[in-house]
């Protein structure tokens, strides 16, 4: 939500800077997300002063007029400045722009002033133009000030040019009250202890009945209250500058004056309302009612919709006009030529708005305050303030009497406190007569007070204040959070008893996210929500079912994920299909499964490789990403958690891989990793191979261990011996390794397949493996006695037991 500073200065009288209101505001629960300076002209002027002229000599350069002039713009020494504008004279006050400021000429592009020589002569800043300074379109000359300001002073205090700020709040849900610029005035009146202004309604009245529109409420649970007027006489066209400043700057387009204060009203009460053309109402009848379901209705965005029998409908005696509370419809809409208004706010039911807004994926500034609650008392204070308005914009006048549905008021709640729950739940005991205040300033009113307790009556337009721990909630949080002291239980010798998780383990995720980056890939975020037929393609590796969503925006949204894989594959297609195809991809995330009744969340890790690993160059050409670039990823991770000791293990079928391994610690599978099966790339429209690796995040966490063992660099050198192994082809590698490790464990350091032949010469069914051994003695240098030894054993080894042939 956002919020133009000067727009709420209007409700309240503030001198805190945008800094302070941050604080003032997060901490009463109003987060504010982010503040941001908004100038009314580019640049605000910046850097532009008032200077006098002090003197002024004309010369000539090539038939070209110059003013060769001192400037005094309120520094010790005047600035000298070459001036081109026919109309500079001594003794002038301008606007000069000094050494170093940017300007923003009107249709051109900014520059920066600089110090600078012209024809011979050196020139230190620019008087300027009204379209030099972005200010309109007039070049005659440069501006000419009557003015008693002092040289130096900013433009834009002469021209009170005052920026504004958009503060952009992220409002809970449950704070529909502060969805406005007077519910955020109401907090600040609470907390700064100051009057807010509501402007008056007054000077409203009708002046006769002539135009009525007659309304019907059928459905009286979705629409408690609807209230409209008449204004004949409109002239509809450009809104004052006042209102498309106040309408830009929380990032509204300004339409037209009647649509623009509807606008306006919405962001200034809470309360969203709508204005019809009245000649566009047939029957000159408003009907709220629902609609058979299949009823075609077009917006006003053009878009034709297909309703439910559970939308509530603005209808005339003969069509629809509008969705309640979500969107009006483009026949009825406010034109050019409408001469004639009707306003209409009305309270709408919070489920009825929300699930209809849900239904047609529509979120609009009027159902956004609708679902979460609006104030009904409200409602004709709204309709008076809009009219006036409209009155004096547009003109016209008030041509029928107020229709109101619910013209008696929504009694507010009462909720009985005490004292002790009050204490008891802040922490503190606080002064009797500060909770009363802040309750009365947050418009609850405190009534039959005891020494025990009091009844706080809570006005309609809180709708998330119904408990008695509410009320406390609301004492709390103007009170300050920051305010409450520790309880004497919560004493130093007892938080010792519970020390702080490792700081070291919570940055895990984000030391792993480092070394991931340094490796080249890229984190992602992708959608938790997706579609069910990704999970039924692979279901029998899945466990348990899927978590469906109730209320779906869409099939394609329908169930939560349970795996990683096909969000990922939708990241990299959509890469893909923009011509970036060489990809690396890492995300946390989670996925979601239904099992034996029970909902459960998996935390993962999921790694995702396609493209070329390497680009081409000069120096080498381009390289396929293989199965072997994410066997080398993650096997990182799994160094950087200090898991060493791991079997590796062919995946089982049925599963996502087309081939691939797993990582298997203490007989549990940590992760899986391998080429994505081609039939399920191709739901994602990859034609290119994709390698995955999924490892279990909440299992690594369990294994990590921040222990690191430092060893010295060994003083004696390694050796390394070379075999070729002639074998059977089902003999794999991993073999190799196990008969080398059982027969040599003190010596032997690393083993590596350095080739792999097969050849009709080798004999059918045989292959041939040459294998490197790297040999190492920490306190000793290896002879060749013990080193003819290792390689005797290990010779020994592989023809027992693999019923290998060493060629020579």
């Amino acid at each position: 939500m956002n919020i133009s500073l000067n727009w709420l200065k209007q409700y309240i009288a503030l001198t805190e800077s945008p800094e302070e209101l941050d604080q003032l505001l997060t901490g009463c629960g109003l987060e504010v997300e982010e503040i941001e300076r908004i100038d009314p002209v580019p640049g605000g002027l910046r850097g532009v002063v008032i200077g006098e002229v002090l003197t002024c000599e004309r010369f000539t350069v090539k038939e070209k007029q110059l003013s060769l002039t001192t400037v005094d713009i309120g520094e010790e020494t005047p600035s000298t400045i070459v001036c081109g504008a026919p109309n500079v004279a001594a003794g002038q006050k301008v606007l000069v722009a000094t050494v170093g400021t940017t300007i923003y000429p009107t249709g051109g592009e900014p520059f920066t002033i600089a110090k600078r020589k012209v024809y011979g002569h050196p020139s230190e800043g620019m008087i300027c133009a009204e379209d030099e300074l972005g200010l309109g379109h007039g070049h005659d000359g440069i501006m000419i000030l009557t003015t008693a300001l002092p040289n130096g002073t900013p433009a834009a205090q002469y021209l009170k040019l005052e920026p504004d700020h958009r503060i952009v709040i992220g409002l809970t849900p449950n704070r529909a009250d502060a969805a406005s610029h007077i519910g955020v005035a109401r907090d600040l009146k609470a907390l700064l202890g100051r009057d807010i202004k509501i402007p008056s309604v007054d000077g409203f009245h009708s002046e006769n009945n002539q135009h009525p529109i007659t309304v019907t409420v059928e459905n009286t649970e979705a629409c408690p209250r609807f209230c409209g007027v008449t204004i004949d006489g409109v002239k509809v066209g450009e809104s004052p500058d006042w209102l498309k400043e106040r309408l830009t700057a929380i990032g509204l387009r300004p339409i037209n004056n009647v649509v623009d204060i509807t606008n306006f009203i919405c962001h200034e009460t809470g309360q969203p309302m709508h204005a019809y053309d009245w000649h566009e109402l047939a029957g000159q009848q408003i009907v709220v009612k629902t609609l058979p379901a299949g009823t075609k209705f077009v917006t006003l965005d053009g878009v034709e919709r297909t309703l439910s029998d559970q939308d509530l409908m603005i209808c005339d005696a003969e069509k629809p006009v509008g969705i309640a509370g979500v969107f009006g419809g483009q026949s009825s809409g406010i034109k050019e030529t409408t001469t004639r208004v009707f306003l209409e706010v009305a309270y709408f039911s919070a489920d009825w708005v929300r699930k209809t807004a849900m239904r047609h994926a529509l979120k609009t500034d009027a159902s956004f305050r609708f679902e979460r609650g609006t104030d009904p008392n409200f409602k004709l204070y709204t309709l008076k303030r809009a009219a006036l308005l409209i009155q004096e914009i547009a003109g016209g006048k008030v041509t029928s009497e107020v229709t109101d549905t619910h013209p008696a008021q929504f009694k507010p709640a009462q909720v009985e406190m005490t004292y002790r729950n009050i204490d008891r739940l802040i922490g503190q005991k606080l002064d009797r007569a500060r909770i009363e205040r802040i309750l009365t300033d947050l418009d609850i009113k405190v009534w039959n007070g005891t020494e025990e307790g009091f009844t706080a009556s809570i006005p309609p337009y809180r709708v998330d204040v119904t408990r008695e721990a509410d009320v406390i909630e609301e004492i709390l949080r103007i009170f300050g959070l920051n305010n409450i002291g520790l309880s004497d239980n919560l004493s130093t010798d007892y938080l010792a008893k519970f020390p702080e998780p490792s700081k070291d383990r919570e940055r895990i995720p984000f030391k792993i996210s480092q070394l991931l980056a340094g490796a080249g890939y890229q984190e992602i975020f992708t959608n938790s929500l997706t579609k069910p037929s990704y999970a039924e393609s692979v279901k029998d590796s899945l466990p348990g079912e899927n978590v469906e969503i109730l209320n779906k925006l869409s099939e394609d949204l329908g169930v939560m994920r349970q795996s990683m894989l096909f969000s990922g594959l939708e990241a990299l297609a959509y890469n893909v299909n923009r011509r970036q195809r060489d990809l690396k991809f890492f995300e946390f995330g989670k996925t979601y499964h239904k099992i034996s009744g029970k909902y459960v969340e998996k935390s993962h890790l999921a790694l995702y490789l396609t493209g070329n690993a390497a680009g081409e160059t000069w120096q080498q050409k381009s390289r396929a990403a293989s199965f072997h670039d994410l066997v080398s990823g993650v096997n990182r991770i799994f160094r950087k958690l200090g898991i060493e000791e791991y079997d590796v293990q062919d995946v089982e079928s049925g599963d996502v891989w087309a081939y691939g391994l797993a990582y298997v610690v203490k007989k549990q599978v940590v992760a899986r990793i391998g080429l994505v099966r081609p039939d399920l790339t191709k739901r994602s429209d990859l034609k290119q191979p994709v390698y995955y690796a999924d490892l279990d995040w909440p299992v690594l966490m369990n294994l990590y261990t921040a222990e690191v063992t430092f060893r010295e660099i060994p003083k004696f050198p390694e050796v390394r011996r070379d075999l070729s192994l002639v074998l059977n082809k089902t003999v794999s590698f991993k073999q190799v390794q196990e008969i080398a490790s059982k027969y040599e464990k003190n010596l032997l350091r690393q083993i590596n397949v350095f080739d792999v032949y097969e050849g009709a010469n080798l004999g059918e069914g045989k292959k041939s493996y040459s294998v490197s051994f790297i040999l190492q003695d920490y306190t000793q240098t290896l002879t060749d006695a013990q080193i003819d030894k290792v390689m005797n054993k290990l010779i020994l080894g592989f023809e027992k037991e693999l019923e290998a042939v060493i060629r020579k």
